[in-house]
């Protein structure tokens, strides 16, 4: 139905005015009126639904609201009447006015009836407790299976209590005290019994005598009370392995070997205690072997009966206990070590002041562990990696004596380092300990590598890695260290007194002990100890136990777990790399990159710092040999360059046969130089050393008769075989002092120039029959004597002279390869007759 106009206010007037005039705006638009009417009549319709809907959620709404307002009111009415029932009831029950009063009383008698009930709980515990230790006591006599049942449920008890306890933040700790000193009490009483059970079976077999007796009967009856003791025991195996660190514990002496060993501890006791004369501090080795004896004399019979009875309990117990019942044999010396453990701890006391005895003492004690080791494979957890640690171990780490027998080892060693480097004849050099071709090094060096060697032996069977690294650089490297700075002052000691200034305070008796052989011997003392000693630190690398201890170390430096503070006890790696090698420092810093591990692991050794150090004193008092000898043989030669006859020599006829003129007077100091120094030299040094200090001091006789005679003189005929025959006398000499040294082509071998450069000066002026071919070039003698005719000096020197291929073809004709043209024609002006 349409509103009226007159009925719509001013301005929905407007709008529809306006929305008559946007549609009707010409003539056409009345014709579509009809359209425009029915459009609005449908939207009008629609909106009238849509009000509708609207009308009808409103309503619904309002409803649900009123409902829900009345609901609400209604549980507030009844819980206040609740709340007033309750309130009367408990001023009803308390007798109370206010209701807060009463709460509290009510709580109060809640807590009463709380406490009522743990009580009845204790009660029932303390009484099934009770039960179970009179049951036990009851059966322990007539029937000790059944006993043992109802001791494992009380066991399990009194462990059920103990382990909820932390949870119940300590509660009902008389509870928990009580029934663990039932069971404690209860655990002593049947061990007693079954102890005394299997005693009376020990006296029927006669244990522990030699004509022991074991029938059928009564080895049944000791399996029986055997089996009864291990089954006591077995609740407390199950305990100690529900523990984590239970691997790392000592393992228990079970219960049947604690009662059969007990008679061999008074035996023990009876010898290695009071004043028997077996017990005596400076022979530990008694009481070791008489329980190496022990394990010796009974092993076999546990292995033979009781290892059955371990193999059924292993079965019965599961994987986690079975480990006890591994070794009849170890079961037995696992027992007996707490009979050796109880004295030593008497013993340690007694000798721990006395250094010889604490040391001998140790060294004993690790010869028993090796010896349990390898004679019994002894290893009491199997599930433990690595060799059994042994009784050492505890006694020196365990018990901290380490730091006290390492100072005893090293105030002995150190001792012993005195006396003999003060020993009178420690720089004596040992001309017989070693092979002919090898350096003689000093009896002092051989002395001192002995003694490291012996203390090798007394810390390599020790089980800690840190303890061996502690022994080898506190002692060891400790004295190769002192021996070297020793070696390096006697090398000081001798450059002064060979210095100008240090001949002029040492005066004339100071000089001769630094002059000629004696200065060489002096030199010859630091160079062979120095040798000798680098030589057995490589030999020491490569040995098993030093190999080991430096792949531990890599493996310990590579791991790093603590940023490398204490690779080996308190030592850290920067420590350790001082001492040893570097390659411990660098494998350290490549310790992130797994490609560079292999390599830097593969290098290095134990003693790579220490060689070293003696390498460099080697080569140092090698070169001051050289040098010493070099200069003494420089001045031997002053008086022969002062010779002045070269060319006014006599003629002489060559002596027949060939045979060498004798030497000029002159070169006599130096042949006996020579033939002193080289034959000292050859006696003290190693072939190799010696070879290169003759190399190098020939090569300086050659410098100096090149320059000082050879280039300053002008020779006849006479004087150039007088000087070839000198160099001949001065060679062999050389030779001979060497002796087995020497190499094959001898002295002439290194001095090839000047031996060339006299074939050119000694060339005959006779000319030959023949040149072409005719020349040997291995035939160094420059004499008319020789089986080949050789080309004159006149031949040899127009050829020489014409141009350098004329020069360089006569020169390979004879033989001549080290000299240039220059020198050879230099060489050639040397003769009186081509000079002039």
């Amino acid at each position: 139905m349409a509103t009226s106009a007159s009925a719509l206010s001013s301005h929905e007037r407007t709008r529809v005015e306006d929305y008559l005039n946007d549609k009707l705006q010409v003539s056409a638009d009345l014709e579509s009126l009809d359209s425009l009417l029915s459009s609005l009549r449908s939207q009008h319709e629609l909106q009238r639904k849509q009000l509708a809907e609207a009308q009808e959620a409103l309503s619904n709404a309002t409803k649900a609201s009123n409902d829900h307002a009345e609901a609400t009111r209604q549980r507030a009415e009844a819980f206040n009447v609740q709340q007033e029932d309750i309130d009367r009831r408990l001023k009803t029950i308390t007798g109370s006015d206010s209701s807060d009063d009463a709460a509290k009383r009510f709580e109060a008698s809640i807590e009463k009836l709380r406490r009522l009930e743990i009580s009845r709980g204790y009660m029932a515990v303390l009484k099934e407790a009770e039960e179970l230790s009179q049951q036990t006591m009851k059966d322990t006599g007539s029937d000790p299976r059944l006993a043992i049942q109802s001791y494992t449920r009380l066991r399990n008890i009194s462990r059920s209590l103990h382990e909820a306890q932390p949870a119940a933040e300590g509660a009902a700790p008389h509870l928990v005290d009580y029934v663990g000193k039932l069971v404690s009490a209860l655990r002593e009483q049947m061990k007693s019994h079954f102890s005394q059970r299997l005693q009376g079976t020990m006296d029927r077999m006669k244990w522990p005598s030699k004509d022991l007796q074991f029938p059928d009967d009564v080895q049944l009856e000791w399996r029986e009370n055997v089996g009864l003791l291990l089954d006591l025991q077995i609740p407390e195996l199950t305990g100690r392995a529900s523990l984590p660190e239970h691997h790392c514990a000592e393992p228990s002496v079970l219960l049947p070997l604690e009662v059969m060993v007990h008679p061999l501890e008074l035996r023990f006791k009876y010898h290695f205690s009071g004043d028997k004369p077996t017990n005596r501090l400076d022979k530990p080795e008694y009481f070791l072997a008489h329980i190496t004896d022990l394990m010796n004399n009974f092993g076999s019979f546990f292995a033979s009966f009781l290892q059955p009875i371990f193999d059924e309990k292993a079965k019965q117990v599961g994987t986690d206990l079975e480990w006890n019942f591994y070794n009849a044999s170890h079961a037995f010396i696992t027992a007996l070590l707490p009979v050796l453990r109880n004295k030593i701890a008497t013993f340690m006391p007694q000798i721990s002041t006395h250094p010889q005895l604490l040391s001998h003492f140790v060294h004993e004690l690790m010869t028993f562990d090796g010896e349990v080791r390898e004679s019994w494979n002894y290893l009491p957890d199997p599930y433990v990696t690595g060799d059994w640690k042994g009784v050492t171990w505890e006694v020196l780490t365990k018990q901290g004596w380490f730091d006290r027998w390492l100072q005893v080892e090293k105030d002995f060693a150190l001792a012993r380092y005195k006396e003999i480097v003060d020993a009178p004849d420690s720089g004596h050099i040992d001309y017989d300990g070693v092979e002919l071709s090898s350096t003689k090094p000093t009896k002092a060096a051989i002395r001192v590598n002995d003694l490291l060697e012996t203390i090798t032996e007394r810390y390599q069977h020790l089980s800690s890695f840190s303890q061996k690294l502690r022994f080898l650089i506190d002692i060891q490297i400790t004295i190769f260290d002192q021996f070297h700075e020793r070696l390096q002052s006697a090398l000081e000691a001798y450059l002064a007194m060979t210095s100008a200034i240090g001949r002029t305070v040492q005066g004339s008796d100071g000089q001769a002990s630094v002059e000629g052989v004696a200065g060489l011997e002096r030199l010859c003392r630091v160079f062979g100890s120095a040798e000798w000693l680098e030589k057995k630190m490589e030999d020491w690398s490569n040995e098993v136990f030093f190999v080991e201890l430096w792949t531990e170390l890599q493996e310990r430096v590579r791991l790093n777990k603590d940023g490398g503070k204490n690779v080996a006890g308190s030592m850290s790696i920067a420590d350790v790399a001082s001492r040893t090698s570097q390659a411990v420092n660098n494998n350290n810093n490549n310790h992130h990159h797994h490609h560079d591990d292999q390599g830097t692991a593969s290098e290095g050794a134990l003693f790579d710092e220490t060689a070293s150090a003696y390498r460099r004193l080697r080569l140092r008092s090698e070169s001051i040999i050289t040098s010493t000898l070099t200069s003494n043989v420089r001045s031997a030669l002053k008086p022969y360059s002062r010779v002045s006859t070269w060319t006014t020599l006599a003629t002489t006829t060559p002596a027949p046969n060939g045979a060498p003129l004798p030497p000029t007077s002159d070169l006599a100091p130096v042949l006996r130089t020579i033939s002193a120094e080289l034959s000292f030299l050859s006696r003290a040094l190693g072939f190799a050393p010696l070879r290169r200090i003759t190399r190098q001091v020939l090569l300086a006789i050659q410098t100096f008769m090149w320059t000082s005679i050879l280039m300053r003189n002008t020779f006849s005929a006479s004087g150039a075989l007088q000087f070839i025959s000198d160099m001949d006398h001065l060679g062999s000499v050389v030779d001979v002092a060497l002796g087995a040294a020497s190499q094959p082509g001898g002295s002439k071998k290194v001095l090839k120039k000047l031996s060339e450069a006299l074939l050119l000066l000694g060339l005959s002026t006779t000319e030959p029959t023949a040149l072409d071919g005719a020349t040997d070039p291995s035939e160094d003698e420059p004499t008319e004597a020789g089986p080949r005719a050789q080309a004159g000096l006149w031949e040899v020197e127009k050829r020489l002279f014409k141009d350098n291929e004329s020069a360089r073809e006569v020169l390979a004709e004879l033989g001549i390869d080290s000299l240039t043209e220059a020198e050879a024609r230099s060489v050639l002006e040397r003769r009186a007759e081509i000079g002039n």
